[in-house]
């Protein structure tokens, strides 16, 4: 597929429609393009190599035959295993029809392609390290995506009237203040965010769990064209591609690092909205949860936030407007500079502290890296110790 991709001139031009102010498209843009179609989201392993090698070189070595002595690749046992690994779940998908079809079905709905270093690209996504997607394709103001402030704002399916009611007021006010409302696009609290935004005439951003040319779910077909000719439908995965379990857990990571602050609405106990907010706690992003009534099962989620995740109690536009500050985009690029710091306070808690080695395995990192970075968070007031071990510094 790469030497068929650089080669082939429909995959060229195909791809050049989609590049938004350039007379060609580069190789790094047709190489992340396929990567979209070759990896499913979130996949460590690829990104690792496309931050290693550049999207193009990676995308060689993952399509080239296997050799021992490849030293474009680290040495160790682990690394061979896990290219190996990818190399079998990749080549079943190294088609260039596949390839093609995907740039042909972006260009029938007006979709373009994004990548990191384009005008467009939203720097935040970067907090995910290995993890961040390689590209964007997007239906609608690709502009949007590094539009400040940016607020996510999610929630159950089968919400009650109460929880549509707060997240109308909620996100219509945060539009009408210039504020990109940031949802999932998925009935319940997600489209009541969306159409709260849109009527008051704000921006607003749908990331799907499957293509953009696809409209999941069906009843939101309208919903997705009016957020396309006012805001941006976003996805990580090529048009044509279907929506499943795990693409929608992926999509949450996508939702919660675009957003400057994420703010759960309603929730149940085991609400897919609780994912996204583990994403942002994760992510360092501030977290907000409206509650609810103590009896309601549809608040039980967002209760569990305020309890477990030090999420804090908003009820109005205003007090999501205190989530976040100036300071917000400064401690992100800090997060950018080492991706371990994510993995570290991931593993953390405010509540039961933990040793260096019950942290190294949760967190996968080594004792010395740990010990490094414990310092350093602990200099920065985030984390605290005690003689049971290190929590993370309850926020302010």
């Amino acid at each position: 597929m790469t030497h068929e991709m650089v080669d082939d001139r429909e995959v060229v031009h195909a791809a050049s429609a989609l590049r938004a102010g350039e007379t060609g498209a580069s190789t790094e843009a047709i190489a992340r393009a396929a990567w979209s179609v070759l990896a499913e989201p979130g996949d460590g392993v690829a990104g690792s190599l496309i931050r290693e090698l550049g999207a193009a070189g990676a995308l060689e070595l993952a399509l080239d035959a296997p050799s021992p002595a490849d030293g474009r690749v680290d040495g160790s046992a682990r690394a061979r295993r896990a290219l190996a690994e990818g190399r079998a779940r990749w080549r079943p998908r190294a088609q260039t029809r596949a390839l093609v079809d995907a740039l042909h079905g972006a260009s029938q709905v007006g979709a373009r392609l994004v990548i990191p270093g384009d005008p467009d690209w939203p720097d935040s996504l970067d907090d995910l390290g290995a993890h961040a997607p390689p590209a964007l394709w997007v239906r609608g103001d690709a502009r949007l995506l590094r539009a400040t402030p940016r607020v996510a704002i999610v929630g159950a399916r089968a919400a009650t009237g109460y929880g549509e009611h707060i997240a109308a007021e909620i996100a219509g006010d945060l539009a009408a203040g210039g504020a990109t409302v940031v949802s999932g696009g998925a009935y319940g609290i997600d489209g009541v965010a969306h159409r709260a935004a849109l009527g008051v005439r704000g921006a607003t951003i749908a990331f799907l769990a499957g293509g953009v040319d696809r409209a999941y779910p069906s009843g939101h077909q309208e919903l997705f064209s009016r957020i396309a000719g006012q805001g941006a439908v976003v996805s990580e995965l090529p048009c044509g591609a279907a929506p499943t379990k795990w693409r929608f857990l992926a999509r949450n990571r996508l939702i919660a690092a675009l957003g400057q602050a994420t703010v759960v609405v309603e929730a149940g106990w085991r609400s897919g909205s609780l994912n996204t907010a583990g994403h942002a706690a994760a992510l360092g992003r501030p977290l907000g949860a409206v509650p609810g009534p103590v009896t309601s099962a549809a608040s039980a989620g967002c209760h569990r936030l305020l309890r477990e995740y030090d999420a804090r109690c908003v009820t109005c536009a205003a007090e999501v407007r205190e989530l976040w500050g100036d300071d917000t985009q400064e401690a992100s690029a800090s997060r950018r500079q080492d991706p371990d710091r994510t993995r570290l306070l991931d593993a953390l808690g405010t509540r039961t502290p933990l040793d260096v080695m019950e942290i190294c395995r949760r967190s996968g990192l080594a004792p010395e890296r740990v010990r490094a970075l414990l310092g350093l968070l602990d200099l920065e007031g985030i984390l605290t110790r005690s003689d049971a071990g290190w929590v993370r510094a309850a926020t302010r």
